[in-house]
């Protein structure tokens, strides 16, 4: 039950950090883009390694125990494939304009002559199409600190850094729609339960069913979808926001910074 709640707090935290890109926005006038840019490449280092290293390994293990070597082995890869496969769809089936993962600055968010119905609507629409893509967030946060403790806080710290953009996404349309600093923070605020909101449903349903071979096909699933989300939205937004090597110096430090941590838990 402490693992369980342990697993929550720290989704939870991971999610409602859209509510700090929305603190953000409203007392920053210019995005600091190369400490941006080498954040956001630090994410994906740390998301990259631990999926490739640890959770496949991990999701391998599970399964071959349950299943065979040769029977688990294509069991993880096509869990593997198949979280992303699942991501790939949400983003798919949302508008590029309302897309989360076409991450935008402080700036870029405010328009110069503001249209309040479109704006809102902008912004209502980019909270609704950052909770969809929360919620599946939210369960591979969960499974992964259920699952390995050890590899929780690196990877909740590299989600927080990737949610505070969409963050700013939300808050900057809604608040220059209603002029309203607190609506605006709510909207970014709530957009983020989402993913705690992904945690809680996703145990309740599977919890009934819970052994090694689900563990096993979900915590591949989980690699699958923190490696396309740093490929996908990530790393093009590092480099976006700063120099291609500023982007390539964040990614290196991730994966060095959760190597380090994974080899202090051994």
């Amino acid at each position: 039950m402490n693992n369980v709640l342990f697993a929550f707090l720290l989704t939870l935290l991971a999610g409602l950090s859209t509510g700090i890109g929305g603190l953000i926005a409203f007392f920053s006038r210019r995005t600091n883009r190369k400490f941006l840019s080498i954040s956001l490449g630090f994410s994906a280092g740390v998301m990259i390694y631990v999926s490739m290293i640890e959770i496949f390994a991990q999701a391998q293990q599970n399964l071959t125990d349950a299943l065979g070597t040769r029977p688990g082995s294509w069991a993880t890869v096509a869990s593997f494939f198949g979280g992303m496969l699942v991501i790939a769809l949400i983003d798919k089936l949302i508008p590029s304009e309302e897309n989360p993962h076409e991450v935008r600055s402080v700036e870029e968010e405010a328009p110069d002559a503001p249209k309040p119905h479109k704006l809102m609507r902008m912004g209502l629409m980019t909270a609704l199409a950052i909770g969809i893509h929360n919620f599946p967030e939210g369960l591979a946060t969960f499974v992964s600190a259920l699952q390995q403790p050890s590899v929780a806080v690196p990877i909740v710290v590299a989600i927080a850094i990737h949610n505070i953009p969409e963050g700013i996404a939300v808050s900057v349309p809604v608040y220059q729609a209603t002029g309203s600093r607190v609506r605006a923070f709510r909207y970014s605020f709530l957009s983020g339960l989402a993913e705690p909101l992904g945690a809680l449903v996703g145990w309740l349903v599977l919890r009934p069913f819970m052994n090694d071979l689900l563990f096993g096909i979900l915590f591949a699933g989980v690699a699958g979808i923190m490696v396309f989300i740093s490929f996908d939205e990530l790393l093009p937004a590092a480099r976006e926001y700063g120099e291609h090597h500023l982007s390539l110096y964040g990614l290196i430090s991730g994966m060095v910074v959760m190597a380090v941590s994974l080899l202090l838990f051994l």
